[in-house]
């Protein structure tokens, strides 16, 4: 019965759920999670939520579908909201919960919450499976504790593809091009094959660290050591690491390649990045060219904004005016930047341009504050 509601349209399927909630109360906590898990699986994180906030009788299982449901669809913000209401109602975690809860506080830089996870893996000596260990050590690598990370993943019993990959990212995100070389040195000798994941973290680990003969080797062993193609990701790394080394033309023969053997979207990637490579060298004609080829890709407003803010750079401006008004005539707007700040535990969202901020007029006062202190010293 619940398959079927699960196949239905959005809100029909609404509906039939709480009609048949009302009529047959559903006392069976295995309903609930099953519903919840459908909704979030389909998107629908509101709907699970109203489910969630129904259900007469709340286990673990159905916090950790709701958990689960909020991380999946990129809702981190509510998915820690939702961890700190368990800890209130005195519900303690599994190991689910935990790795949803390191999840969302990776993604959020909420160091706070990830090391309230760890004390309470070690005070109530929880295993630390694969899973949880990955968990563990990316939300230290992604908060910028690379030290601690490391100690996490050489303390995990076993370690799968998945945690290599995790760990070697963590290396890359940092900069730290020789721990990632020698990290993967040894995931060679432990006898865990690389996938095309693994090469994404490498190259962009060589990129940051402007090795490009050794992005390069990494790229012919990917494809006659490991039988690897190149992806649209594994292109965009490569059109990065010679673009930093200033191999603008190297790059672009690179793209050129692609165009008979890859989807518009994947072309349109390695274009976007060649195309940020030659806005950052100032390359003016070969930035133009590549913004061209974006365009003719897809509608979207990253290369208008990237030219526009190249053209200001090298004092264009009535280019890069005559580039905000095709964006103009065109109805693309520029998607709005978005920062955010934890302060006291609690993870605080800014938009720019955003008028409806509970904090708005504290913030505009503080920063004002700051401005004034800045020009008297």
């Amino acid at each position: 019965m619940i398959k079927a509601f699960l196949l239905k349209d959005e809100q029909e399927k609404t509906m039939d759920v709480y009609k048949c909630i009302l009529r047959n109360g559903m006392p069976c906590v295995v309903s609930w999670t099953v519903l919840i898990c459908g909704y979030a699986k389909k998107g629908d994180v509101f709907t699970a939520r109203l489910i969630f906030d129904e259900a007469p009788l709340k286990d673990r299982g159905i916090w950790g579908a709701m958990m689960s449901g909020y991380v999946q669809n990129n809702c981190f913000k509510e998915g820690l909201g939702l961890f700190r209401l368990m800890q209130l109602k005195g519900i303690q975690p599994d190991e689910a919960i935990l790795v949803s809860a390191l999840s969302a506080s990776a993604h959020l830089g909420s160091f706070d919450v990830g090391i309230w996870i760890h004390r309470h893996i070690e005070k109530f000596k929880l295993p630390l499976s694969i899973k949880l260990g990955t968990a563990l050590l990316d939300m230290y690598a992604k908060c910028g504790y690379l030290d601690v990370a490391e100690k996490v993943f050489y303390e995990m019993p076993k370690r799968d593809v998945i945690c290599w990959n995790t760990m070697l990212s963590g290396f890359a995100l940092n900069g730290n091009v020789k721990g990632a070389l020698r990290l993967f040195s040894e995931m060679e000798h432990s006898g865990i094959k690389p996938d095309d994941i693994t090469f994404i973290s490498m190259f962009t680990a060589c990129s940051y660290g402007g090795t490009a003969t050794e992005g390069l080797r990494l790229l012919n062993k990917m494809c006659s050591v490991y039988g690897i193609e190149p992806k649209s990701e594994h292109y965009g790394c490569i059109i990065d690491i010679l673009s930093r080394a200033g191999l603008l033309a190297e790059a672009k023969i690179i793209v050129e390649k692609m165009h008979s053997s890859k989807s518009p979207s994947e072309e349109a990637l390695a274009w976007r990045a060649l195309l940020s490579a030659c806005c950052s060298h100032e390359h003016i004609q070969l930035a133009e060219d590549a913004a061209e080829k974006v365009v003719e890709l897809e509608n979207h407003s990253g290369p208008y904004v990237l030219l526009s803010n190249m053209y200001s750079a090298a004092g264009r401006h009535d280019l890069a005016k005559r580039i905000r008004k095709r964006m103009q005539s065109r109805g693309i707007e520029k998607a709005p930047g978005c920062s955010s700040l934890e302060i006291n535990g609690v993870v605080r969202e800014f938009i720019a341009g955003e008028k409806t901020h509970l904090h708005r007029e504290e913030t505009f006062l503080l920063l004002e504050m700051v401005n004034k202190h800045s020009e008297c010293v």
